[in-house]
């Protein structure tokens, strides 16, 4: 008689587009201490890929980032401040900055408010270059 075999179901294979953007986003990770969570969503919240800390919901966090993106950009045309490049956010515990990478991603990356700013700001703009390279790569 036959019997069938138990199959333990197999992850799918991970998007090459996701696994550079998760490359990007840990080297980002490491050149800092500051740094302490980093991801890259898209404008309608959809996380493509991220390195959060524990207990941080990947798709919650992209939903919210889109939702500060939105306003944020609908706030700077009623003023005519023109397009939109970053938002900051900067509370007791930490900063969090958001910049546009392309025309349909975000870098959104979380420091602690020990750090040095200004060097959050260059890695994160380095590190725009190299998500906006992968995104066409892809």
């Amino acid at each position: 008689m036959y019997q069938a075999k138990s199959v333990t179901p197999q992850p799918a294979p991970a998007d090459p587009r996701q696994i550079r953007l998760r490359t990007i986003l840990r080297g980002l990770n490491t050149t800092s201490a500051d740094i302490e969570a980093s991801a890259v969503v898209t404008g309608d919240g959809l996380t493509l890929a991220a390195v959060l800390g524990e207990g941080v919901d990947p798709d919650r966090f992209g939903a919210m980032c889109a939702s500060l993106l939105a306003l944020a950009d609908r706030a700077a045309q009623e003023i005519s401040r023109g397009q939109l490049k970053q938002v900051l956010i900067e509370g007791d515990k930490g900063t969090m900055l958001l910049i546009y990478a392309g025309d349909d991603a975000v870098l959104a990356v979380a420091a602690r408010s020990t750090g040095n700013l200004g060097m959050v700001f260059l890695e994160a703009r380095k590190t725009v270059l190299k998500v906006m390279e992968a995104m066409i790569g892809a």
